[in-house]
């Protein structure tokens, strides 16, 4: 899942659920359920999300949306298993090859007509 996001220090709330396509209660929860992600507060109480948290976010995005694990499963997988930042990196670089060559394939079937 590619985000988009800017190059940017912090990240209100709002940005970061629009970004994962989930509302903000869900970002809340997720704060509470796992404890890698601890955005910085204001007096006010607004979040503000690292660029580290949005990595963070993007694995349990992965773990409980994409792969269908429970809460107590991503927690588990977060804290035995490595490698999922790096299984995340290369899904997005495969998705990003995948949309090139589709829209070279695009580009080629139109000049055959």
């Amino acid at each position: 899942m590619k985000i988009n996001l800017p190059d940017k220090l912090y990240y209100s709330i709002g940005e970061v659920a629009k970004a994962f396509d989930v509302n903000t209660s869900l970002i809340r929860y997720w704060e509470q359920e796992f404890p890698i992600i601890k955005p910085k507060k204001n007096r006010k109480g607004n979040r503000y999300f690292t660029p580290e948290d949005i990595k963070n976010l993007q694995m349990i995005y992965h773990l409980v949306k994409e792969k269908g694990y429970t809460l107590d499963g991503a927690r588990v997988a977060l804290t035995t298993n490595s490698k999922i930042s790096e299984t995340i990196t290369l899904i997005d670089r495969l998705e990003f090859v995948k949309a090139e060559l589709i829209k070279l394939k695009e580009s080629l079937g139109d000049k055959e007509e």
